[in-house]
């Protein structure tokens, strides 16, 4: 991280006595398994839950060691075998969230686990009566006004530790913690820097350390000639569409070193966000020069082919990324789209199905695939991928539209009028001021469908939102027309064929219960 550039003393880390060795070889996977092992048993013997699940999780997916590989835990020290008797009745406590009760019995204690155990659990208690306190509190001044009457005596304590060098890597990050909640921020940063350096698999100092970096500005200006990632960092502009930000990195990099993989990626990119493809294009070429193994140049380079109509050189950009990683769901995503355009799509099938594997919870990926599918003709496929992309959390909010036209084209009006609704309802319910033709498409569709059920109201709110677009205007004043003049001859409403459910309570007076059609069975794995 950019914020620990600043290296610890080699007084501090040898007086701190750290478990895990700051020049451990984190190349060696082996060696990774087992440091993660040791950190999760540390983590845990201290109540830090969250750091200690991280750690076991990050363990259980590398491979298993053999029993002569097996780090023995760290040896028992004599401060430890003291403090044996109080430390497992506090834990004990600890563990139920009594935490003044082990605070109480830990007094005294001179181990380091014990004592970050003492410290921590004052901390916590501290917390909880925050809490406690918060809840009862009457209105929004006095919530603002409640604290942590513990911090500040824990402060005084852990800063003459920290002074005399006697905090361990645990130590040193609680007194971090306390100091962010004090906002003593750039006291915190260093403190927790000290932290990572002596415990590096210490998910926690890291986390804690994520959270103070509270601007890109901050984190340039903690290292201002960084040009590692810088190329990730310049895909989120991109992406955001900041062509200011975009262009002062881009210039930036340049300035630092113009013959860097990374500064290349980030010009290319920029030259993309101001539709200069073909120069885009040759900056990624020049990345590629440096590094032919270069993953991301190899993807963006495809992306700039595919705005220039150039297929085939799209095509084997792609393949290339391809080869560099057979995990790179943007190459096979981008073989697909190229494929498409080509209208093939057997082959773009197969590309699709390809990305999909490797993204099974992207939306953008289920709805391509349905979209193959339904060009090959496999409507139940397509549906599955339609309502799945739905169920996973639609991206581009696309997916229950082309489910309704789906439906729509095999005469299901139910279902599709159901599809529509849950469009409406997910626009309106997040916030959205979203003006497109497909809003007005679900408008005029639900309009027409209420009116041939004969539910006037709802006919008539829906047909009142078409008023709205231009593409739907007059066909919503002359359904608009038709309700009034039925309703002037006495037609009255039906309840043969009741609508699907509720129209969103922001678009209609009439809140009128409704029968509510059961969805679709569509949530199987795709095929």
């Amino acid at each position: 991280m950019a914020a620990s550039t600043s290296m610890v003393p080699v007084a501090v880390t040898a007086a701190v006595a750290p478990v895990l060795s700051i020049n451990s070889d984190f190349s060696d996977l082996r060696e990774i398994k087992k440091q993660l092992l040791l950190i999760a048993g540390l983590t845990r013997e201290r109540g830090l839950l969250h750091s200690s699940k991280w750690s076991a999780e990050l363990a259980f997916s590398l491979p298993a060691l053999p029993l002569a590989e097996l780090q023995p835990p760290p040896p028992i020290t004599e401060e430890d075998a003291q403090d044996m008797d109080a430390y497992t009745l506090a834990k004990a406590y600890f563990d139920v969230k009594e935490y003044d009760r082990a605070a109480h019995f830990l007094h005294g204690c001179n181990s380091k686990k014990a004592y970050f155990l003492y410290m921590y659990s004052r901390y916590l208690s501290g917390e909880k009566k925050k809490d406690d306190e918060t809840v009862d509190s009457l209105g929004p001044l006095e919530k603002g006004q409640v604290k942590n009457e513990a911090l500040r005596e824990l402060r005084v304590e852990l800063s003459k530790k920290h002074q005399a060098r006697e905090l361990d890597g645990f130590g040193l990050y609680l007194y971090g913690v306390v100091l962010r909640k004090l906002d003593l921020v750039k006291e915190a940063i260093d403190v927790f820097v000290e932290a990572t350096h002596v415990l590096p698999l210490h998910w926690g100092a890291w986390l804690e350390l994520c959270n103070l970096i509270t601007d890109k500005e901050m984190l340039r200006k903690q290292d201002p000639y960084r040009i590692e990632n810088m190329d990730t960092f310049s895909n989120l502009l991109y992406v955001r569409s900041m062509k200011s930000e975009l262009s002062y990195l881009a210039h930036n990099l340049c300035e630092i070193d113009k013959y860097r993989v990374e500064t290349c990626c980030v010009i290319g990119n920029y030259y993309s966000l101001r539709s200069q493809h073909e120069k885009a294009a040759l900056y990624f070429q020049r990345a590629l020069k440096l590094n032919p193994r270069y993953l991301g140049a190899w993807t963006l380079m495809g992306h700039e082919y595919m705005e220039m109509k150039n297929t085939s050189a799209a095509i084997q950009a792609y393949r290339h990324a391809i080869e560099v990683n057979k995990r790179d769901y943007r190459a096979w995503y981008g073989l697909g789209q190229t494929y498409e355009i080509l209208k093939m799509p057997f082959y773009c099938l197969y590309y699709y199905r390809r990305a999909h594997q490797l993204r099974p919870n992207d939306s953008r990926m289920l709805v391509a695939l349905g979209e193959c599918y339904e060009k090959l003709n496999q409507l139940v496929e397509a549906k599955k991928c339609y309502w799945r992309a739905y169920a996973v959390g639609d991206v581009e909010k696309m997916a229950l539209v082309k489910l309704a036209k789906l439906h729509e084209q095999l005469t299901e009006s139910e279902q599709a009028a159901q599809c529509y609704i849950k469009y409406i309802q997910d626009i309106y319910s997040c916030g959205e001021i979203v003006e497109h033709l497909e809003e007005s498409t679900a408008f005029r569709y639900l309009a027409q469908y209420y009116f041939k059920c004969k539910l006037w109201d709802e006919a008539s709110t829906c047909a009142q939102k078409c008023c709205a677009f231009n593409d739907t205007r007059e066909e919503g004043k002359a359904l608009l027309r038709q309700i009034l003049q039925l309703r002037n001859q006495g037609e009255t409403p039906t309840t043969e064929v009741p609508a699907p459910f509720f129209l969103p309570a922001s678009l209609s007076a009439n809140n009128t219960p409704t029968r509510r059609v059961s969805p679709l069975n569509l949530s199987s794995v795709t095929p």
